[in-house]
């Protein structure tokens, strides 16, 4: 970093977040990793200076590299984190000591690398190829700000797929792949074994591959150790065989878990998340964590258990308020949502939860609400923030209809209409008046969860801060 001038010219992070989302999405075009190889050749190999934990799946990447990061972190490595979407901020998607990095920081990442990516870019446009794209700045940036610091190990989770995601230009020492399921089918194929075939892509020689639980186990597990049988990758550790969620228990703000990996057995684990899911991400957390720090054996079970009884994840399955119970999750497809359903079901005694959804127009709607519709009394769609995907909150409001019926849809064109008019209905639900038992979800997508996160953040007033006349 160049701390000698820190964002010298003054430059704002809404300016400089704006130049990089501009650029196309990488699935705009077809996928290649050249210009990745590029970037990195150009500033000298950047990705080879730390260990590496790559984490793709259909869903859990970001809650999973979140608990390996913290554990590394609590055995002393210095420690990169690089997560996506955000939910509310762009510097959300690069940390480091479990830090995001902070808005001077990140423009100055973005100073020290725009250069280069301009060299790129002209490489590619003179042959008429694509420039890079958001997603693949954003890794490089993530990448530099890494080596710069140095990190010791980085936790990247994929972006989408594996293969040819921009940060496959690292090769993981662990490879995680977790619960692989339909999503993203438009470009990463029809069927779950086109899909496991292009999330199986991170697997690379001489990594120890961790796969999780697998819903579609007999389709998916052949794919997945044949991949790591070409790649000559060793030891493959498999959720259910040779790691055990042993038991789970619900707890305040989480659950108690026991967890074993061949190393050791790591007995009464606090996890600060809910659900079984969450358990089984621990889990290979924990194993992935076994891999890169560098100590013999079993790990220290209370530095696990200080660990992973302080990760928290924004935007998924969050309680933002009490009184009524706010929750909001950025679940958009079946797998994410049915658990996100199971996790409401364990931990939260409910009488009436009222759904405020927005949902992007390429996800599967028909069924992520046909999951919901047992759950919630009453569904009020809306739309995010992010207009150029939304589903209208009149499309939605058709679907939600033929699965609802009319009588439980309520449609509010403006988030904090939505929000409001949730709010509203269990406040007349609750005859006690003190929110127990009556709750709020707002689901559908990180957008919608970053959006809901927004609007309920709680705030100074800044008039209450002004100096008052006081009578003497």
């Amino acid at each position: 970093m160049s701390f000698e001038h820190p964002n010298s010219q003054g430059q704002s992070l809404v300016e400089i977040t704006r130049e990089i989302m501009k650029r196309a999405p990488e699935h705009d075009f077809d996928p290649t990793l050249d210009r990745m190889r590029m970037i990195m050749d150009i500033l000298g190999s950047p990705q080879q200076s730390f260990r590496v934990v790559h984490i793709t799946g259909t869903n859990g990447k970001g809650s999973t590299a979140r608990m390996v990061e913290a554990i590394c972190r609590a055995y002393g490595l210095r420690t990169g984190l690089y997560t996506s979407p955000h939910v509310e901020k762009i510097t959300e998607r690069i940390a480091i000591d479990g830090q995001p990095l902070d808005d001077d920081h990140f423009i100055d990442i973005w100073n020290q690398t725009k250069d280069f990516i301009a060299l790129v870019d002209a490489k590619f446009t003179a042959a008429h190829q694509p420039a890079m794209s958001f997603f693949e700045v954003l890794t490089a940036m993530a990448i530099w700000a890494f080596a710069d610091a140095p990190v010791d190990v980085a936790v990247v989770e994929v972006g989408m797929g594996g293969r040819w995601d921009a940060t496959n230009v690292l090769d993981g020492d662990v490879s995680i792949i977790g619960p692989i399921d339909m999503d993203h089918m438009q470009w990463l194929g029809d069927t779950v074994e086109q899909i496991a075939q292009e999330k199986a892509g991170i697997i690379k020689p001489k990594s120890t591959v961790i796969i999780g639980p697998q819903p579609h186990e007999s389709q998916v597990m052949p794919i997945l150790q044949e991949a790591a049988l070409q790649a000559g990758a060793s030891p493959v550790l498999i959720d259910g065989e040779t790691l055990q969620v042993v038991s789970r228990q619900p707890a305040v703000g989480g659950q108690v878990v026991t967890l074993a990996t061949p190393l050791g057995t790591y007995e009464q684990v606090p996890v600060a998340m809910f659900g079984e899911h969450q358990a089984h991400n621990a889990l290979a957390a924990l194993a992935a964590a076994e891999v890169v720090v560098p100590v013999s054996g079993a790990l220290d079970g209370d530095v696990v258990a200080e660990a992973l009884g302080g990760v928290k994840v924004p935007g998924r399955i969050e309680v933002v308020r009490t009184s009524p119970t706010i929750i909001v999750d950025g679940g958009h497809n079946v797998q994410a949502v049915e658990a996100l359903r199971e996790t409401i079901e364990e931990n939260f005694d409910f009488q009436q939860i009222v759904g405020v959804v927005s949902m992007m127009r390429d996800k599967q709607v028909e069924e992520v609400l046909s999951i919901l519709e047992p759950m919630l009394s009453t569904i009020v769609v809306t739309e995010n923030s992010w207009k150029s995907r939304v589903m209208p909150a009149q499309e939605l409001e058709r679907i939600a209809i033929d699965i609802f019926g009319a009588d439980r849809v309520i449609r509010k064109d403006f988030m904090p209409d939505a929000i409001q008019a949730a709010v509203d209905l269990v406040d007349a639900g609750d005859e006690t008046g003190v929110g127990y038992g009556h709750g709020v979800l707002v689901c559908g997508s990180f957008v919608t969860a970053g959006d809901a996160r927004y609007l309920l953040k709680e705030r100074e007033d800044e008039d209450l801060k002004k100096p008052k006349n006081q009578r003497v």
